[in-house]
């Protein structure tokens, strides 16, 4: 059995021994100044995600073992859009100086589990005391040819992975002051990296591609402006989550408007070339376990154009400032 770390004395080191303890072989490499990766002839990717109290989670809501997973999987869903392989993850905690230690290895705890799901080590990171918890991931990886968001071309078709809409059908709930159904309290506290899904992409011709951490209603707009093309979108072929139906009702919108505008489903939207077809989305769901299903096209221009049922529909995505 490891020893863990050898650190010299104070209270935050003694915390790194607790967490190093926790995680086991989870992390290896805990106690150094920096995290050691060996040389590949691939290329290093590299994101970092900040998860605050108050803007991204509340614990009213959510354990810290799930704001801890949730703040990790953002971060890696990151790698996911570029077909990566991941290398590892570090984590940069602040925490209330009253906090327990046991809130702050059960958040660490979360870290871990979310790594493991896709083989991502917990390389380092930092603990600092301050007014509120946060949690910013910083995430590595490997990749033989990425994929941007630059890569679209004008009659390539687009693809999304999954479905949307849980996460913001959970967020609304909470927000009314009720509990939110099983199934859309899981996509939001813990999102699934679609780490898999991302290489399989890749590996068969995807274009460009993008996490869906602002909506689809903001990321098809980043996706579009980095490739230079317009983007078609046809909403009644959105992939909803089954949770949404009611709050959509409550929020005076189609299911597929909501589900479209909402953020932090972490699925992939990608842009794949004509002769990718049907029987390629179900070899991609027999690989995966995910069904991918084909919502607009790519065409010269810019910007998003949206419709539902011939209906032109202006849709919102997440701001992280508003």
């Amino acid at each position: 059995m490891s020893a863990g770390p050898a650190l010299g004395r104070g209270g935050e080191f003694d915390r790194i021994r607790t967490i190093a303890a926790a995680l086991g072989g989870q992390a290896p490499g805990l106690g150094d100044d920096c995290a050691l990766l060996s040389g590949r002839a691939d290329t290093l990717v590299v994101s970092t995600d900040a998860s605050v109290e108050g803007v991204h989670f509340r614990f009213d809501w959510l354990s810290h073992e799930e704001v801890g997973w949730r703040a990790a999987a953002a971060a890696l869903s990151d790698l996911a859009a570029e077909g990566a392989e991941p290398a590892g993850l570090l984590v940069a905690v602040t925490m209330p100086a009253s906090s327990s230690e046991d809130a702050l290895v059960a958040l660490m705890r979360g870290v871990g589990e979310a790594g493991a799901a896709v083989a991502a080590p917990v390389l380092g990171g930092d603990l600092s005391a301050g007014p509120a918890w946060s949690a910013t991931v910083t995430v590595l990886g490997w990749v033989a040819t990425p994929v941007t968001r630059a890569g679209a071309r004008p009659g390539d078709r687009l693809w999304v992975t999954g479905a949307l809409g849980g996460a913001r059908a959970a967020l609304e709930a909470w927000r009314r002051g009720e509990a939110p159904a099983d199934e859309a309290r899981k996509v939001f506290a813990r999102p699934e990296p679609r780490i898999a899904a991302g290489q399989w992409l890749a590996e068969h011709g995807a274009r460009a591609m993008i996490d869906l951490s602002d909506g689809l209603g903001a990321d098809a707009g980043h996706l579009a402006a980095a490739s230079k093309v317009r983007l078609e979108l046809a909403l009644e072929q959105v992939p909803v989550n089954g949770s949404t139906v009611a709050e959509a009702r409550h929020a005076g919108v189609s299911v597929q408007q909501f589900a479209a505008e909402g953020g932090e489903d972490y699925e992939l939207l990608v842009t794949l070339p004509v002769a990718f077809g049907q029987e390629d989305a179900l070899a991609f769901e027999r690989a995966t376990g995910l069904a991918l299903t084909r919502i607009g096209s790519v065409r010269r221009g810019s910007g998003v154009h949206a419709t539902l049922a011939g209906r032109a529909i202006a849709l919102r995505g997440y701001d992280h400032f508003r």
